[in-house]
């Protein structure tokens, strides 16, 4: 049996594609509360009836798009400190690719900076389910590591959102200085390193205490 797919669903799958791209370019200039379904189905030339072949409503997209946004920003850096054993090197790796990622999707990085507390619930909800799962996947490639080996599980948690919340912070950074705000991109390189080389530091002269019981 063929497993080639069909034009039908090439055709599906491409008007897919083109819905969600024209919901990141509306949504340059607008929150996801403020977007109709119309103006994106205006901008591919599709009917509002097509649109949700694809799609339950605009924040199903807007979900999709989160997923897009931070999915594949934490696989290319959770592989990066699985790969690498010192620090030094983590660190470099995690500063470049996320400059490397806000200079080919700047849309997506303000996207996400735009509706981690924007007006509508479910992309909110996805946006910290993503960054919770990226945090888990950082603590447990941090866990491996003899210094943190022994340490309490919810220590290895908060070691993992530390990272996390340094490196949202830097992919912010980044973004504006693009957009000419704030330090240059050397500038936010620089802070970036020596922020993850303090949580390295302070990693090893941690003392971790056992997790509370209930």
């Amino acid at each position: 049996m063929s497993t080639t797919p069909s034009q039908r669903d090439l055709q599906k799958a491409r008007t897919r594609r083109a819905l969600l791209d024209a919901g990141l370019a509306l949504l340059e200039h607008q929150s996801l509360s403020s977007l109709g379904l119309r103006e994106i189905t205006r901008v591919v030339g599709v009917s509002p009836a097509a649109f949700y072949r694809h799609f339950r409503d605009v924040s199903d997209l807007g979900v999709t798009l989160v997923e897009e946004s931070l999915g594949s920003l934490h696989t290319v850096i959770r592989a990066g400190l699985a790969e690498r054993s010192q620090d030094r090197d983590r660190i470099d790796h995690s500063v470049e690719a996320i400059a490397a990622y806000v200079r080919e999707r700047p849309e997506h990085i303000r996207f996400v900076a735009r509706e981690r507390h924007g007006g509508v619930a479910a992309v909110r909800v996805a946006i910290g389910a993503q960054l919770d799962r990226f945090a888990r996947e950082v603590a447990q490639v941090l866990a491996q590591d003899e210094v943190s080996r022994d340490w309490s599980e919810e220590d290895v948690r908060m070691l993992g959102e530390t990272y996390v919340d340094t490196m949202v912070m830097t992919a912010s950074a980044f973004l504006e200085a693009a957009q000419g705000e704030g330090p240059d991109e050397a500038a936010v390189a620089r802070i970036a390193r020596r922020r993850l080389r303090l949580i390295s530091v302070g990693r090893r002269h941690w003392t971790s205490e056992p997790d509370p019981g209930p």
